[in-house]
């Protein structure tokens, strides 16, 4: 739970929306971040649409891929880490955030 919290407050250091899309419903996800506390929200996607257009659909539909994409405020898709460590994600997300420059909360 530590290092949830430490992740959270490290991505809190920057003005941008953070969103999670997971192929379950949306049951399922209020479950999941309720159960994790998460601060950012998860978006259900069990058509599978977002993830088909984003290309994480992975064996058959099965699963998503954890990537995280950087978008910009123009919608330009400005990096993707397709080889996400959830045990250091958030870590990785404030630090890719500040390479590529984005905005510091005020």
């Amino acid at each position: 739970m530590k290092a949830l919290r430490d992740s959270a407050e490290a991505i809190a250091a920057f003005d941008v929306a953070v969103y999670m899309v997971s192929l379950d419903d949306a049951e399922k996800n209020r479950a999941f971040a309720e159960g994790l506390s998460a601060k950012h929200v998860v978006l259900s996607d069990p058509l599978k649409k977002a993830a088909d257009s984003y290309g994480v659909v992975a064996l058959a539909g099965l699963y998503a891929r954890r990537w995280t994409f950087y978008i910009d405020e123009s919608g330009r898709i400005r990096e993707i880490d397709k080889n996400v460590d959830v045990a250091t994600a958030g870590q990785d997300i404030a630090r890719t955030l500040e390479m590529l420059g984005f905005p510091k909360a005020e």
